[in-house]
This record gives C-alpha cells, sequence and structure tokens, in this order.
C-alpha cells in the first residue's frame, strides 16, 4: 500500500511526463520533494514498482514509465490504411499493433497507418511501410502529416497558404492536392517515424 509521499511522487512523475515528454531523473524528484539522498527517492521508486504504478529500464536516464504505459505495452495501435498517392477512403479500425515503446518511449497519442503507394518515396516512404503518427489536429507547414480530405485519408507534406492548403508529395511524379479553405478538411496527426516492413 501507498503512503501519500509516494502518492505525491507518483502524481509528479505522471505530471511531468505530460508536460515534458519524458520521466524526470531521480535528481528532479529529490529537487522537487528535498530528498537529499538519491537511495531516499530510489526507495520510494521501489515501492511504486513494487506496487506496479511504474516501470523502470534500467539505468537509463529518465527511464520511469508509469502504469497507463503499461497498459499500452501491447503497441502503437495501427488504425488502417493511409494514401501516398490519391487519397483512399479512412479505414479507423484497429487491425493490430506495433510493439515500438523502446524507440518512441511514451505512446500516448501515437498511432500506426499502413503505406499504400509511392507519392513520398522521397521523403523515404515507401509502399507496406508503417507511419508512426501523433494524434493532433494542428500542424506547423513543412511538417509530414496525415490529413482527411472529403472523408479520404493521405499523407503528404503541409503547405498552408493565404487561399488554400496544399498537400505536396515527396515524388515529381504527383502534383499537390489543393484544398480550398472551406472545403472538408482536417489534419488527423504529424508523422514521427516510419517503420520499414521489408
Amino acid at each position: 500500500m501507498l503512503n501519500d509521499r509516494a502518492r505525491e511522487i507518483y502524481a509528479f512523475i505522471q505530471a511531468f511526463r505530460r508536460e515534458h515528454g519524458s520521466a524526470p531523473t531521480i535528481r528532479e524528484i529529490g529537487e522537487k520533494f528535498a530528498i537529499s539522498s538519491t537511495n531516499g527517492v530510489r526507495y520510494y521508486l521501489n515501492l511504486l514498482e513494487k506496487s506496479g504504478y511504474i516501470r523502470r529500464k534500467g539505468k537509463i536516464s529518465r527511464g520511469i514509465g508509469t502504469s497507463s504505459d503499461a497498459s499500452r505495452a501491447a503497441g502503437i495501435p495501427i488504425l488502417g490504411r493511409v494514401a501516398a498517392g490519391q487519397p483512399i477512403l479512412a479505414e479507423e479500425n484497429m487491425s493490430g499493433s506495433l510493439d515500438m515503446a523502446d524507440m518512441f518511449g511514451e505512446s500516448e497519442g501515437l498511432f500506426a497507418l499502413q503505406v499504400r503507394g509511392d507519392s513520398m518515396i522521397d521523403a523515404g516512404i515507401l509502399e507496406g511501410d508503417y507511419v508512426i503518427v501523433h494524434k493532433q489536429e494542428e500542424a506547423r507547414a513543412g511538417q509530414i502529416v496525415v490529413a482527411l480530405v472529403e472523408d479520404e485519408a493521405t499523407v503528404k507534406y503541409y503547405r498552408p497558404k493565404k487561399t488554400h492548403i496544399e498537400l505536396e508529395a515527396a515524388n515529381v511524379n504527383y502534383q499537390p492536392i489543393v484544398v480550398a479553405r472551406d472545403a472538408s478538411f482536417r489534419i488527423l496527426g504529424t508523422v514521427r517515424g516510419v517503420l520499414r516492413t521489408t
């Protein structure tokens, strides 16, 4: 059973990860709670780990995962396919998962889509690859996004203009997809990585 201090440390770890995208170090936990000894911090971390609240990756700095991560340990969900070519109908059905925790760390908000087509080959995204996508509705100009255009999903470079949006391919054989500002358009997420299948 956890004491109040252990619960406070657990809440701090969760809040720190949400704000910074990584776990705090033992020293940062010690500073926050005025615990001068690293062994004192380790005592509480061991207590949290034995109680199933966290898991630690050996001696890796910031290698503390929370139980919510453990519940996602099955991996990053694969939600279907996305076009790297002409847009295809979005298939938002979970069809499996990828165990990528070691590569991507915090998997909250991540999902995977299998690529169809060759319009992003010059960006290193090939047909059959999986793009690892961070779910978000906004992106910066030049980021590779998964976008929904009239209920069809595509992966392209995001190029917002004053009067329209261009979704640009990374293949000279494809023209940009031009989307009017009043069209049915939304960003599903930004591409964070690519997993090659062959």
